[in-house]
């Protein structure tokens, strides 16, 4: 049975990967989990300096997902190269660097500094965040924007470069092929969807931030249409994620058109989800008489 696949140059032993902040630098789940057993783990996201990220309340759970706004908290890329890269290097899984910017500079900056560090294998660039030049619109929601700053990340680095997609847009195609159109190796599909709760008994947000990312089984259905529709605007790699919660809607992700899927909110529930949807795609795959997982991406018959 053949599991490894190629996402945009990186090779990977396993279709999955843990989905960058859910996951912490890694490290973290060592106790829970052996490592070493998952395709990639995909830190939380990185910036060139530390961010302290939002006040609380950061995280609200709802039916069938959670709300958070933490912000992108991180310990910022130098701190991250000094005390956490050389734990992860002890382990054979390959490291995806996570990375966001407020500029165009910012994103290149950090592309570059992650690049030199030795153990990181690939970079995801988190293209939700606001441009601070452009009125504070977020990257990902405008093609332009998009296809610039993914441009100036590339040139930054000769690595893998995964960019990592907002689903609060008006089409997932056009963004898909702006990324693609910059130099992307591989898309990330998706990003949380903005989502928000009220307290009704003191009439305010649940969140301090008053918005944040929906993410769970309950955006499942989305995320597995974005994926699809994706898939068939570029022909670079797809790495599905959203609610992904057992080996089935891995591979519904898969026949949708991914290459390789992220693990995220599941590991909230369960620290170990990764390798127990790892053993889902493999029974399915035995039970199926399938011998290379590669032959079911974009396998849907519709």
């Amino acid at each position: 049975m053949n599991l490894s696949v190629n996402i945009g140059g990186l090779e990977l032993e396993n279709p999955v990967i843990t989905a960058s902040g859910t996951f912490g630098y890694g490290v973290e789940y060592a106790e829970f989990l052996d490592l070493n057993l998952i395709g990639a783990i995909t830190v939380k996201g990185l910036s060139l300096r530390p961010a302290k990220g939002n006040p609380p309340g950061r995280v609200w759970e709802t039916p069938c997902g959670m709300l958070n706004a933490i912000g992108l908290q991180n310990i910022g890329i130098d701190a991250f190269i000094k005390d956490k890269l050389p734990e992860l290097r002890k382990y054979d899984t390959k490291i995806i660097a996570n990375f966001f910017g407020d500029t165009i500079a910012e994103y290149a900056g950090a592309a570059g500094a992650l690049s030199a560090a030795d153990g990181v294998a690939a970079l995801e660039m988190n293209i939700s965040c606001p441009n601070k030049q452009a009125g504070w619109i977020a990257f990902g929601t405008d093609p332009a924007l998009t296809e610039k700053v993914v441009t100036a990340a590339r040139r930054a680095t000769k690595l893998p470069l995964i960019v990592k997609l907002s689903p609060n847009v008006t089409s997932i195609a056009d963004m898909a092929r702006a990324a693609v159109n910059g130099g992307a190796d591989a898309l990330s599909v998706i990003n949380t969807i903005t989502g928000m709760a009220i307290d009704i008994e003191t009439r305010r947000p649940r969140l301090s931030n008053c918005v944040g990312g929906l993410s769970g089984p309950a955006i499942r259905p989305i995320a597995v249409r974005m994926v699809f529709q994706a898939a068939k605007a570029v022909t670079v790699p797809i790495i599905g994620m959203g609610g992904i919660m057992t080996g089935g809607d891995a591979i519904e992700f898969i026949l949708a058109g991914a290459s390789a899927v992220a693990v995220g909110t599941a590991n909230f529930v369960n620290p170990a989800a990764s390798v127990e949807i790892l053993k889902g795609i493999k029974d399915y795959m035995i039970r199926n008489h399938i011998d290379d997982i590669n032959t079911l991406v974009g396998g849907i018959i519709c």
